[in-house]
């Protein structure tokens, strides 16, 4: 994966601006915060993004991929200065449970989620090396 900075640009803080790569793709639907029985285990909005890291690796490891793997992020969350509270938190877990290197992200704030206790999804695409 080679991270892409246009010449002069600022480099971005905890995400790339783009990510060029080659290979196999597994695209990772949503994961929220619930576990594999889909059950909640809390409404804090940190601990929900760390469940939902926790089942994007899981889904990425069916696929034989690792978290090294993800090229694009989307994070969908329902009150964004929820989440920039949480970024100290949301932080630790995104490099315990997926690394610290660039990757193409985005973060949307949402009317609502499709599980109404869900406070955050996030789907990921992720390019295998051939």
């Amino acid at each position: 994966m080679h991270t892409l900075l246009p010449q002069g640009w600022k480099r971005p803080k905890g995400y790339a601006n783009g990510v060029s790569v080659t290979g196999r793709q597994i695209f990772v639907s949503g994961m929220i915060g619930w576990d594999a029985n889909e059950v909640f285990h809390t409404d804090d909005f940190a601990g929900q993004a760390r469940q939902a890291l926790q089942n994007i690796v899981a889904v990425l490891g069916a696929g034989d991929a690792k978290p090294a793997h993800i090229s694009r992020m989307t994070w969908y969350v329902m009150d964004k200065r929820e989440y920039l509270t949480a970024l100290p938190s949301i932080g630790a877990a995104f490099r315990e449970i997926i690394g610290s290197y660039d990757i193409a992200m985005t973060a949307v704030q949402v009317s609502a989620l499709m599980d109404d206790r869900a406070r955050v999804e996030i789907e990921v695409t992720a390019v295998v090396p051939e």
